[in-house]
């Protein structure tokens, strides 16, 4: 009986502890190939557009709009943005349309290791990784894999795939508007449009247009320059 509680314990520890330790500094240094959102779209037939870019070979004015629409005190958290969580919470409790609270860290860690839901146990898992990525990653590796990760559109993942398949240009060319119009879908890029944007995107680009020139007059980016 003890025997297989220590067999047990050992393979907990290899799961929730060593495993997830590991991948986060393994992806420290290299691109992560895949996503689990990947896969699960591509199953779905949605195709899969993948190109990693480095972070020299975006254009800064896509994080700047990232971190104005997403999470505006990325630079300053370490993960966790408490004071946007009890507002998400006050909102969803007075019965109004569902509002997140996650910062750019908590989705990263959702995108790059593990499913979509929100079960109590996905969030747990994500808190875990979010911590790990914050220790071991820093904020400009965050920043770099989020750009590369996160979903634009059906099948499209990253910068350089969203910024070709949208704007016929490289990522590296992406202007502030163009930024900004790809922030506007965010956090929902399978319903709504970059090209030919309903009014409440336009409007949203707007807004983050303006937040984003903020963001680069405050130096709020500076973490990821």
């Amino acid at each position: 009986m003890r025997r297989l509680l220590r067999n047990l314990l050992l393979a907990l520890f290899l799961v929730l502890v060593a495993g997830p330790v590991v991948a986060v500094i393994l992806y420290r240094f290299i691109p992560p190939p895949v996503t689990p959102l990947m896969v699960i779209r591509a199953v779905e037939g949605r195709g899969l557009d993948h190109r990693w870019r480095p972070m020299d070979k975006i254009s800064p004015a896509l994080p700047r709009a990232l971190i104005a629409a997403e999470d505006a005190k990325f630079c300053e958290h370490r993960g966790f943005d408490f004071e946007a969580l009890q507002k998400a919470y006050e909102n969803n409790e007075s019965g109004r349309k569902i509002r997140g609270g996650s910062t750019i860290s908590q989705q990263t860690a959702k995108n790059v290791f593990l499913w979509p839901g929100r079960s109590y146990v996905r969030k747990g898992l994500e808190a875990w990784f979010t911590v790990l990525i914050e220790t071991f990653w820093g904020k400009k590796r965050i920043m770099e894999v989020y750009m590369n990760s996160i979903e634009y559109g059906s099948g499209i993942y990253g910068a350089e795939a969203a910024a070709q398949r949208y704007f016929g240009v490289s990522a590296a060319k992406l202007t502030q508007a163009q930024s900004a119009r790809l922030a506007a879908i965010l956090p929902s890029p399978l319903k709504w449009k970059v090209i030919k944007p309903g009014k409440y995107v336009a409007k949203r680009t707007k807004k983050i247009g303006k937040a984003t020139g903020a963001v680069r007059r405050d130096g709020l980016a500076d973490c990821v320059a």
